[in-house]
């Protein structure tokens, strides 16, 4: 996610295609259709690489977007919009107005991001590297950015606060399905300590009481902890809160659990957990 080191061509080598930057439709689908995480929006600040094939290699290629998202392309006006396009849209665009313009018959155009600047997230909290990471997609998995970031050992959580709609979002960061949810640019995500949770167990075991959770725990495993005989154990009573407050109960025979016949079932936090013989 940091910007790109690209190798910057001096003016006499030969044009080279279009990188794959993501910031094209693949072949035979719109930018409509194409995800967030496959497509990239040019912004103010980026810079792009824009060639004229068969023009003079000696030319510049390199154009700041501005911050009326112009690019200064003299060939094609004092002010060529570009502001939210993709690199295809932006070469087929100014293939057409060259066209328009008579320069050339067949204008071929090649654009491309040389620096990504404009989508940026912030990160921090307990990371080793906070600070604005560039996003090169319209938006990434929050275990990408979080990743680049470095988190530290103690960190157990992310606070993710969109842009667009100031939403703010927990994410646990063992929870590997809920980190594959989308960030975007301007989004502010902050590291922090894991929340310390609980489950509660009592019954038939020898240290009922309140225990510690943590991600992926089963039932089995919790009965363990608290000194439960698994292969004595015929009917353990799991109670769980709702998001409304309610509480539901489900009723498992652990004999069917040991022998493979039924799935072990994770617990979440907070659950009670009664161990009946």
């Amino acid at each position: 996610m940091r910007a790109c080191a690209c190798l910057v061509l001096s003016p006499w080598d030969s044009p080279p295609p279009p990188p794959p930057d993501g910031s094209e439709a693949p072949p035979g689908k719109s930018a409509e259709e194409v995800p967030p995480t496959g497509l990239y929006r040019v912004g103010v600040g980026d810079v792009l690489d824009v060639r004229l094939l068969d023009a003079n290699p000696k030319a510049s290629t390199l154009y700041t977007v501005l911050a009326d998202g112009h690019i200064e392309y003299a060939l094609a006006g004092a002010d060529f919009p570009v502001l939210g396009k993709t690199t295809a849209e932006i070469a087929a665009r100014l293939s057409a107005e060259l066209k328009r313009r008579g320069l050339q018959e067949d204008p071929r155009v090649t654009v491309g991001v040389r620096d990504y600047i404009s989508h940026t997230v912030i990160v921090s909290g307990l990371v080793g590297e906070p600070g604005a990471k560039v996003l090169r997609r319209e938006a990434l998995p929050l275990y990408v950015v979080i990743a680049d970031a470095q988190p530290r050992p103690e960190a157990g959580r992310a606070l993710v606060t969109s842009y667009v709609t100031g939403q703010r979002t927990e994410v646990l960061l063992d929870d590997q399905t809920a980190l594959n949810m989308l960030v975007r640019s301007g989004d502010v995500v902050e590291v922090l300590a894991k929340r310390q949770q609980f489950y509660y167990i009592g019954g038939k075991v020898e240290s009922p009481g309140e225990r510690e959770f943590r991600q992926g725990i089963t039932l089995t495993q919790a009965i363990l902890a608290a000194g439960g005989l698994l292969h004595s154990t015929k009917t353990v009573v799991v109670t769980r809160q709702n998001a409304e407050g309610l509480l539901s109960t489900a009723t498992y025979d652990l004999r069917g659990i040991m022998t493979g016949e039924t799935p072990d079932p994770p617990l979440r936090a907070g659950d009670r957990v009664e161990v009946i013989r």
